[in-house]
């Protein structure tokens, strides 16, 4: 095994080539687009944490989930989601509706402003890529694209597999 210079990887004694060497530059990307995504939402009028955007994410995408099952999807404590709820409905963003059929289950559903707040954030995050890809060589851009998707393929049949449904 040698090091950085050789042609075998320290860590997992493979080509330098392989799956362990190759995952530091996927992370040091992902390092440097959470911070670029982070940054542009700073940039939203409302200034919220990546904990809370990821909170009306996925109040954005399943519109009507309890407190439960917000907490279960952040996989954070129940304790800490009510806190969480509290501070982002004081700011106007989700609002807590009684279930039409169930009268101790309280829904939570984003409000008008909570879907302009993250419509403004995904603008300002497209405008700091856009950046970021418009410095690259398109052929550059051509290889990330093509990348990108073989990777979400092989995410989605791992995941697949994972669950047990075939390909």
């Amino acid at each position: 095994m040698t090091g950085p210079s050789g042609s075998r990887d320290e860590r997992s004694g493979g080509p330098r080539d392989g799956p362990v060497s190759l995952s530091s530059a996927p992370a040091d990307a992902v390092d440097r687009l959470t911070h670029l995504w982070s940054d542009a939402a700073q940039s939203a009028n409302l200034r919220l944490s990546p904990h809370q955007l990821r909170a009306l994410r996925i109040l954005e995408d399943e519109p009507g989930l309890n407190l439960t099952a917000l907490a279960v999807g952040m996989r954070i404590g129940l304790p800490t989601a009510g806190r969480l709820c509290d501070r982002l409905e004081a700011a106007g963003l989700p609002e807590r509706v009684l279930h039409p059929h169930r009268r101790r289950e309280v829904r939570l559903l984003l409000t008008r402003q909570g879907h302009r707040i993250l419509d403004e954030v995904a603008v300002h995050r497209a405008r700091a890529l856009a950046v970021v890809l418009g410095a690259m060589e398109p052929a550059e851009r051509e290889a990330l694209g093509h990348g990108l998707q073989g990777f979400l393929a092989a995410q989605d049949r791992g995941a697949r597999g994972r669950h047990g449904s075939g390909p």
